[in-house]
């Protein structure tokens, strides 16, 4: 039997729409993913298909090619845990306090999304080196924060701070003063408001935020290779590696290496995708 509220949800489905349909929409969209990213995705992993299984196997666990691996993912998760923390901070101080220059600050995020990433690294380059004007103070306490592992953190937290912000602002927004009021007023302090109240809620946005970053980091090349030093086995990122690879006309490494960065990355975005799905069912239900 049919209830009158299934047959109200029936009827308006049939109701055309003022906008382009499910069909017209469902077809472009696939058409633009196909074009944009899985026909280039295809090719990549066709070349890399033309090697035996051995001589992939040989690119894979070539010492050159597992640092440059390392360093690309360990520096990227570091730098995304980093913008994490200051990210939230950034986006509570912009949401929640007026202040002179507050709009200033808000434009300034977004600067490094407009500034050509080749010119953020020799501008952080240039700051950070022993002899500029933040490596000068820092080599007096002994920290070297260029031409090393600590350099490229640094360009990927400039990088993937505003993908953290920029996620985490609107929710930010829409969280109501009457619900911290509201936690104060049964008790809470102000640790538990923000841990037990305020950070459940941004949790999902927090992951998008998270992941956001990682992905940028990882695949990052330009602001990172003049403030990395570029040293293999120590500072030498793997889409260097790549690109060093194909300057020596040895395409089907070059590939291997791609196709094991996209491999290991789609991976690591596919677990941070269900955590953050397990964190919206979760946290919004409690809502």
């Amino acid at each position: 039997m049919t209830t009158p509220a299934a047959a109200s949800v029936r009827w308006r489905l049939r109701q055309p729409s003022v906008i382009p349909g499910f069909g017209l929409t469902l077809g472009f969209s696939l058409a633009y993913l196909t074009l944009i990213i899985l026909i280039p995705l295809s090719g990549l992993l066709w070349r890399t298909a033309s090697l035996s299984g051995s001589e992939f196997l040989s690119i894979l666990t070539d010492e050159r090619t597992l640092n440059a691996l390392k360093v690309s993912f360990g520096t990227a998760l570091a730098a995304a845990f980093i913008n994490v923390v200051f990210g939230v901070i950034v986006a509570w101080v912009i949401v929640r306090y007026e202040f002179p220059g507050r709009r200033i600050i808000d434009a300034v995020v977004d600067l490094p999304f407009a500034l050509p990433t080749a010119v953020a690294g020799i501008a952080l380059a240039a700051l950070y080196a022993p002899n500029g004007w933040i490596g000068r103070l820092l080599g007096y306490i002994g920290v070297k924060a260029a031409f090393n592992p600590t350099g490229i953190v640094i360009a990927l937290v400039f990088i993937g701070l505003p993908f953290v912000v920029r996620t985490v602002q609107p929710v930010m927004e829409e969280i109501d003063r009457e619900v911290e009021e509201a936690a104060a007023t049964l008790g809470a302090n102000r640790f538990q408001t923000v841990f037990r109240v305020l950070l459940p809620g941004l949790a999902p946005a927090i992951l998008t935020g998270f992941s956001l970053a990682f992905a940028r980091g990882v695949g990052e090349y330009g602001s990172v290779i003049f403030i990395a030093g570029n040293i293999p086995y120590v500072s030498e990122i793997a889409p260097l590696l790549i690109v060093i690879r194909l300057e020596e006309f040895n395409y089907a490494a070059a590939t291997a290496i791609a196709t094991i960065m996209l491999s290991i990355a789609f991976l690591m975005l596919l677990v941070i995708n269900l955590i953050q799905a397990w964190s919206r069912r979760r946290y919004g239900h409690g809502a």
